[in-house]
């Protein structure tokens, strides 16, 4: 409230009123009194104003901040790599399969036509006419491999093989606690061996049936089961495929793989999804077709790029926008914008401008420009897209426009991938020179294997797979040395502490003769045999080990550090730069090319402008400053005017009072005066 309205608002008070100001004297004091309090607001005023523009440019700072802030998230976006080569797979019968792909995805077209679903084992047992009487007690043995034969009325005929998958048998001990049907169905399911238990009623005298299916699908999850125990329970649950007195259970659904031709090309896979027949592409299968192939498409998608290059134009427009109407002057209304003269925010959208009107460190030759994917500058400062152009170089080189916006690099060597960077990595053309490649760690039998495994014989070793060390156990039996081979390989892959710790292996044999090697490249990598009873008989008397070793080379023409198959450079312009070597010759393997694109200058530059220091918030803090300084000043001034104005309140009250009273003197003395001369004139 200023002064005026406290002086004009003191009518109320009773005390120095200034409406009543002049009614002893005539004097019109108040209008006095107002128009020297107009005069004394003056420069509170000025002051008020001034604080009004000023909070009008902060928060004209602050939108600008917000359209800053937009476009930088606009880059992120851009700068996501995998985007630039993203494919889409379609499938013109959707009920046959669904079908995904990535960017590892070759463009093409695939004929399909799926002849068989992979399914799970189900066996079924005899009926029961209680779920809760007590059956026996008993150890429960379940095998898994594949089972040849012939089925009639779900039993396997005579002449049916069943060959183990090579892991040990699962076990599950049913006791008294748990010897009946539902029992012994919680005691597989708690057990978690890869076979599930539930209880069917099939509605006859002896309704309840124990229903027993593989968890997992493909013809080598094929169920071999044997008790040892009360005869009860192997009457139950005997199951030896082989025996054609030996099978107590019916099977319902064999296990089997799924049969399909892409192409014309037979495949057969263990699981209904696979993601290794065409590199990239995921198939879900749902349904046979064998009489109409059905076409499936890969092909690349834009879409994703595209819309992203469009809400960067467009963050990047409403900067110049706001910058250019807050910088404004309007000459025929002679009002500026609220920015107008702030050097800081013109430099913004010149630093901008500056940034994308130029080259791409790094970038190849055929696209180094905006202007060259479609986005140029109008003449109004905007940028526009052609659709077109973007459309083209879309299409013929993904990696060069990912390049122009993203930071990333590429290798003219096909077995040299680029890995990644670091905050110290500059753009450039860096020269690749390998000396040493990198190799598995592997342990080679000295002599051919044993082909007969026996329990608690020969059929444990015990095995350091990348440092990390565990027993494997091989099922008993008789094997082919591919089989065997296959065997020892599951038997590893499968082990608990290995698969936790991420390591696996592969087994091969040449001659008989097995070698298991490491999955993992370099000096980290181990496969060797420490122990068991069954090192000799697998691998000889004398196996020999070999550790692998780190690849090693130079990035640069400077020495760089190995780590397995990558390797990264330590020093230079190149320091941070890591790339995977994949395989080849030793010697130069030409060139990687690295560039930053506009995406990381322009990121840099919002988070420098956008900082705690940065342009927006320095100025904006001395705007703040100037309003805090101007409030005080107003509070300040404000306080002196109100005791100006009470001083002449109280100055023209008494001029007020002592007029009054000259009045009535007079006023008085003009009676006197008449009354004497009207007494004078009667006598």
């Amino acid at each position: 409230m200023s002064v005026n309205d406290v002086a004009n608002s003191s009518a109320s008070t009773g005390l120095g009123i200034i409406s009543s100001l002049g009614i002893g004297s005539g004097l019109n004091a108040s209008s006095i009194i107002s128009q020297l309090m107009a005069v004394q607001d003056e420069p509170v005023n000025l002051l008020q104003n001034q604080e009004a523009g000023d909070q009008t440019t902060v928060s004209a700072f602050g939108s600008l901040q917000s359209a800053l802030s937009q476009f930088q998230t606009s880059l992120q976006s851009l700068n996501n790599i995998s985007q630039y080569q993203s494919q889409s797979a379609t499938i013109a019968n959707s009920a046959v399969a669904t079908v995904s792909a990535t960017s590892a995805a070759a463009v093409g077209t695939y004929s399909l036509q799926v002849n068989q679903l992979a399914q799970s084992q189900t066996l079924i047992a005899a009926g029961q006419a209680s779920t809760t009487s007590a059956i026996g007690v008993g150890t429960i043995s379940f095998n898994l491999g594949t089972t040849n034969g012939t089925v009639t009325n779900g039993q396997y005929g005579a002449g049916t093989t069943f060959t183990n998958s090579g892991a040990a048998a699962k076990t599950v001990t049913i006791t008294s606690a748990d010897d009946s049907l539902t029992g012994i169905a919680a005691a597989i399911n708690a057990a978690n061996i890869g076979v599930t238990a539930s209880i069917l009623n099939d509605g006859s005298s002896t309704p309840n049936r124990l229903s027993l299916t593989s968890t997992a699908t493909g013809a080598a999850n094929s169920l071999q089961i044997s008790v040892s125990g009360d005869p009860a329970l192997s009457s139950l649950l005997d199951q030896d495929p082989t025996s054609t007195t030996g099978q107590n259970l019916t099977q319902t659904s064999a296990a089997q793989n799924a049969q399909f031709t892409l192409n014309g090309l037979a495949i057969s896979s263990s699981t209904n999804t696979d993601s290794t027949v065409i590199p990239g592409v995921t198939l879900n299968l749902l349904s046979t077709n064998l009489t109409s192939p059905t076409t499936l498409s890969i092909s690349q998608t834009n879409t994703g790029t595209v819309n992203a290059i469009n809400s960067f134009v467009k963050a990047y427009n409403t900067i110049e926008s706001t910058i250019s109407q807050a910088t404004a002057y309007d000459s025929s209304t002679k009002q500026s914008g609220p920015l107008q003269g702030q050097n800081s925010v013109v430099s913004i959208l010149s630093q901008m401008q500056g940034v994308l009107d130029n080259p791409v460190p790094g970038a190849s030759s055929t696209l180094s420009m905006l202007a060259q994917v479609g986005v140029s500058f109008n003449s109004d400062g905007t940028l526009s897209v052609n659709s077109t152009t973007l459309q083209t170089a879309l299409a013929s080189n993904p990696t060069a426009v990912a390049g122009l916006f993203a930071s990333t690099g590429s290798s003219t060597d096909s077995l040299i991938n680029y890995t990644g960077t670091t905050s110290a990595t500059q753009p450039g053309a860096y020269a690749v020179n390998i000396s040493q490649l990198a190799t598995q760690a592997n342990t080679a039998g000295s002599a051919a294997a044993n082909l007969t495994i026996t329990s608690g014989v020969n059929d444990t070793l015990q095995v350091d797979l990348n440092g990390v060390t565990s027993n494997v156990t091989l099922a008993a039996g008789t094997y082919t040395s591919a089989s065997l081979a296959d065997a020892l390989q599951t038997a590893i892959n499968t082990n608990n502490s290995f698969t936790v710790a991420g390591g696996t292996a592969t087994v091969t044999q040449n001659g008989g003769v097995l070698t298991i090697t490491s999955n993992l490249y370099g000096s980290k990598s181990a496969a060797s045999i420490t122990g068991g009873d069954g090192e000799s008989d697998l691998l000889g008397g004398a196996p020999i080990t070999t550790a692998g070793v780190d690849v090693a080379g130079t990035i640069n023409g400077v020495s760089a550090t190995g780590s397995g198959q990558t390797l990264t450079s330590i020093l230079g312009n190149s320091t941070g730069l890591s790339v995977l070597v994949n395989g080849g010759g030793l010697g130069s393997r030409g060139t990687i090319n690295y560039t930053q694109g506009y995406i990381n200058e322009l990121n840099n530059l919002m988070t420098s402008v956008l900082g705690k220091n940065g342009q927006i918030a320095s100025a904006t803090a001395g705007l703040n400053a100037t309003i805090t300084g101007i409030q005080s000043s107003v509070a300040s001034d404000n306080n002196l005017n109100q005791q100006i104005l009470t001083n002449l309140q109280a100055e023209y009250s008494a001029l007020d009072v002592t007029i009054s009273k000259l009045t009535s003197t007079q006023t008085f003395l003009t009676q006197q005066l008449a009354s004497l001369s009207s007494s004078s004139s009667s006598g």
